[in-house]
C-alpha cells in the first residue's frame, strides 16, 4: 500500500515550525527532508525517522521498525504523535541535528 498524498500534506503542515521541512518521491514511497537533509522516509502512510540518541529520548517511548523489507530498523512515529504539532518538529530537529550533512554532488562530466 502506498502513502497516500493527503497523508503527506498532513505531515509536512504538523512539521512546518520544525524548518523547511519537505517530501520528495522515492521508489514509490517518499524521503522526509529537513532544511535539506534526509532525517526518514514515509512508508505506507507510516513515518519512519532515522535512528538518534537525541531522538529515541525525545520520542520515548518509541519503536523501531524497517520501513521496508531489508531495511535497517528506524524510529516509527505512530500518526496519533503527529497532532502535537510542536513536539514532532522539535523531533524532527533533533534527528537532523545528529545526522551527518548531505554529501556534496560531483558535477557531472561535460561530454
Amino acid at each position: 500500500m502506498a502513502t497516500q498524498h493527503r497523508t503527506i500534506e498532513h505531515l509536512l503542515e504538523q512539521a512546518a515550525g520544525a524548518g523547511t521541512v519537505s517530501a520528495r518521491p522515492m521508489f514509490g514511497e517518499y524521503g522526509l527532508y529537513l532544511d535539506g537533509k534526509m532525517i526518514g522516509t514515509v512508508c505506507d502512510d507510516q513515518l519512519y525517522l532515522k535512528p538518534t540518541a537525541s531522538g529515541r529520548r525525545h520520542a520515548a517511548p518509541v519503536s523501531e521498525a524497517p520501513p521496508y523489507p531489508g531495511a535497517k530498523p528506524n524510529l516509527l512515529i505512530e500518526a496519533d504523535r503527529w497532532d502535537d504539532a510542536e513536539w514532532l518538529g522539535e523531533l524532527l530537529r533533533l534527528t537532523a541535528a545528529e545526522l551527518p550533512a548531505p554529501k556534496p554532488r560531483k558535477p557531472k562530466k561535460a561530454s
